[in-house]
């Protein structure tokens, strides 16, 4: 079973970094797409970010410009740089993979980081 480990959250004034880290438990090459969600209080998961196997990123608009996603192969790490942080970008940040099985496509989640921006 995938295991993916998020850390790096917590609380950060306005206009203020965070960067999330997830490290996969297996070679992150296995998976096609490595990407970060968030879902704040009383709202719809979302994806923020996503990353595939040639490196090219995908971002929400809301956080063009701000955030930013790359991934060590050699750590099996995703990571997530979340600069200019507003109070809207509260939420709960979850890693996320997608591999291709036989069955289909296997989502494999982590347990979340929270994310806090306010003064």
């Amino acid at each position: 079973q995938v295991q993916l480990v998020e850390s790096g959250g917590g609380l950060v004034q306005p206009g203020g970094s965070l960067r999330l880290s997830c490290a996969a438990s297996e070679n992150i090459f296995n998976f096609y797409v490595l990407g970060w969600y968030r879902q704040a209080p009383g709202k719809q998961r979302e994806l923020v970010a996503s990353i595939d196997r040639r490196d090219s990123p995908y971002y929400a608009d809301s956080v063009k410009g701000r955030f930013t996603i790359s991934r060590d192969n050699a750590k099996n790490t995703v990571y997530l740089q979340m600069n200019t942080l507003k109070p809207e970008d509260t939420a709960v940040y979850y890693c996320n993979s997608k591999k291709v099985v036989r069955a289909g496509i296997d989502d494999y989640w982590g347990q979340g980081t929270q994310v806090t921006v306010s003064s």
